[in-house]
């Protein structure tokens, strides 16, 4: 019941006052969210529509919802399934989730890591090029995201 009524509130305040970019609406039942976020300005995600699955636990908000790419984007904190190494995603101890954060909060924070990949906590390791090598990261990213992305 308490899940219910906080996603029906979370999901009312998304569609009336969403963060800048990032729409999201239910899919079918309460439980299964869909969500895009456009790349934002001065990113190689610039003009790209992302979109996201958002699958609510039966014990959230003491569980973080799941989240996924639906749509192939290249970063090295983002892997080829579409999972986020993000921290507020997991519980403590190795996570940051908290009841207190909500769909919202979490959608933002993944559009920041969009913007601000954290080279040091790597998810996919083949992607090293963002410490190493900017430029061609960049250059691999804006190419995937015209790709999978473009509108």
């Amino acid at each position: 019941m308490q899940r219910a009524s906080r996603l029906k509130r979370e999901l009312s305040l998304l569609a009336t006052e969403p963060p800048p970019g990032i729409t999201c609406w239910q899919n079918g039942q309460l439980d299964d969210l869909r969500a895009q976020i456009l790349g934002g300005v001065d990113t190689p995600y610039e003009k790209g529509i992302f979109n996201l699955e958002i699958i609510v636990p039966e014990r959230y908000p003491f569980e973080p919802p799941k989240i996924r790419f639906l749509t192939p984007i290249y970063h090295p904190n983002i892997d080829s399934a579409g999972r986020i190494c993000l921290d507020v995603l997991k519980l403590p101890p190795k996570g940051a989730w908290r009841p207190s954060l909500n769909i919202s909060t979490l959608l933002t924070s993944i559009q920041l890591l969009m913007a601000e990949p954290n080279p040091d906590d790597p998810l996919m390791a083949d992607i090293v090029q963002y410490k190493y090598n900017k430029q061609l990261f960049l250059l691999n990213a804006r190419e995937w995201t015209e790709k999978y992305a473009g509108q």
